[in-house]
């Protein structure tokens, strides 16, 4: 239990503050749309992406990154840790983490990862954890990747469920893109109007 408390799961009820967060990108087309998005609200965000996307897409990545977004680590290949030796795991981490340091010309403060489905175990945490890297897990995940739920349920499952400090998880993927492009221009408007700002973590 200890191990879990040192994870991120939420930031301070005080402040009117939401932390959308993007899994699985730089994805061409739908991370645009997202950076798109924020721009028209002054919102920042936080990427959490994979090595072998940022490979493939490194003007996205750099876009990000010079747009003031925060950028964290999702695995080189989206391991799942609970099926994955300690290992193979920690090597996968670290293989994002080097393509992460070669493309970034000023390293963030804080380094952030974001275990792929959420599953990481012990072992692997407690590695991640001694390289400084903080764990940023989440407290509204909006399902957007979900096929078995409306993009209307995936909205009202948003608004509803986020609120002062929450870490909000959307997806930047293919999969995610029909639920997401209905679903972020209306949370941002929405939390807008209610006086909240959006962080990156920093």
């Amino acid at each position: 239990m200890r191990l879990f408390s040192k994870y991120i799961w939420r930031f301070s009820i005080e402040k009117k503050e939401i932390y959308l967060t993007f899994d699985d990108g730089p994805t061409p087309e739908i991370t645009q749309f997202v950076l798109d998005e924020l721009n028209k609200y002054n919102a920042k965000a936080t990427f959490f992406c994979i090595g072998k996307n940022i490979k493939n897409q490194p003007a996205i990545f750099k876009r990000i990154i010079a747009e003031k977004h925060s950028v964290g680590n999702h695995t080189q290949n989206h391991l799942n840790g609970w099926k994955t030796s300690k290992k193979e795991y920690v090597d996968n981490f670290l293989e994002c983490d080097s393509i992460i340091s070669s493309t970034v010309e000023k390293p963030q403060k804080k380094q952030l990862f974001r275990p792929p489905y959420g599953k990481l175990k012990k072992k692997q945490a407690e590695k991640i954890l001694k390289k400084g890297y903080k764990i940023i897990m989440w407290s509204v995940l909006s399902a957007d990747f979900d096929t078995s739920i409306t993009k209307e349920e995936c909205l009202e499952n948003v608004l509803q469920n986020t609120t002062n400090g929450s870490i909000v998880v959307f997806h930047d993927s293919v999969k995610a893109s029909k639920k997401l492009r209905f679903t972020l221009p209306k949370v941002l408007a929405h939390f807008s109007k209610k006086g909240y700002a959006f962080k990156a973590i920093q």
